[in-house]
């Protein structure tokens, strides 16, 4: 009895899917429609009217395409003259390209105490001014201990001021309220994280262009830097060829020796 009892299936399980549940999600196409007549649509939007599938089926092999069932539950069914795979590729891309834009928000959180360094309080701004150009939202938190906690008014004041501070980048979501011991206060960005996304994507562009071009050569007023520069050697070479001429410093020993002897 327990062996057998252990070898029956529970009544609730869930049994394995076939797999015509598994493809359950795909319209039918061609010879899997099983309905005598369709509500039939061109390749182009056209109407053609309620046809026997067996006709809808010789026009989509005539114009080398796919009989698809784009409403089922219609009466009679609607189907529609299409390339099917050509269908699934383009729907299959603006999956992904939904994917790919899709945002997700982000909650950043600072916390501050009432009475914060001025050195302290200028870092945490510079934080919450990065997380609100980045598109993030930023959950302000002040920190109440021992008697701070009869000061609420320090909390608050602490808020305001970097609001204030921050408001050319964000806006004040959720005004300042007290939570225990705390003191809240969220912050929204200007722009939208798509946006934020977008410019720093931009921004990294204009960069790689940059270092890829590189610096420019200086140049004088007139522009010509280098001929000036390359003028210089040629100048020399004139004074190299022009006929030395003794001075007199440089002949006075050689009459002193000859006076000698």
């Amino acid at each position: 009895m327990v062996a057998r009892s252990l070898s029956r299936r529970p009544r609730w399980s869930t049994p394995f899917p076939t797999s015509k549940e598994h493809h359950i999600s795909e319209p039918r196409i061609n010879e899997r429609i099983r309905v005598p007549e369709v509500r039939l649509v061109g390749p182009n939007g056209e109407q053609v009217g309620i046809v026997r599938v067996e006709d809808a089926l010789r026009l989509a092999a005539e114009a080398d395409l796919d009989l698809v069932e784009v409403a089922p539950m219609a009466r009679p069914p609607v189907a529609k003259l299409m390339d099917f795979g050509k269908f699934k590729y383009e729907a299959a891309m603006k999956a992904r390209e939904a994917r790919k834009n899709q945002v997700n928000t982000v909650i950043k959180e600072i916390k501050l105490r009432p009475k914060i360094d001025p050195h302290d309080y200028g870092t945490k701004k510079g934080h919450v001014e990065r997380f609100l150009k980045a598109g993030d939202k930023v959950k302000v938190t002040i920190m109440f201990r021992g008697r701070e906690q009869s000061r609420p008014e320090l909390g608050f004041r602490l808020l305001q001021r970097l609001a204030e501070d921050v408001g050319e980048l964000g806006f004040v979501e959720s005004s300042p309220k007290q939570d225990g011991r705390n003191m809240i206060m969220v912050l929204g960005p200007t722009k939208r994280k798509s946006e934020a996304k977008a410019e720093q994507r931009r921004r990294r562009e204009d960069d790689r262009v940059e270092d890829n071009l590189g610096p420019e050569a200086p140049k004088d007023e007139l522009g010509q830097g280098a001929s000036v520069q390359g003028d210089a050697p040629q100048a020399d070479a004139v004074q190299d060829d022009a006929p030395r001429v003794p001075s007199a410093e440089q002949d006075a020993p050689e009459a002193q020796t000859d006076a000698s002897a």
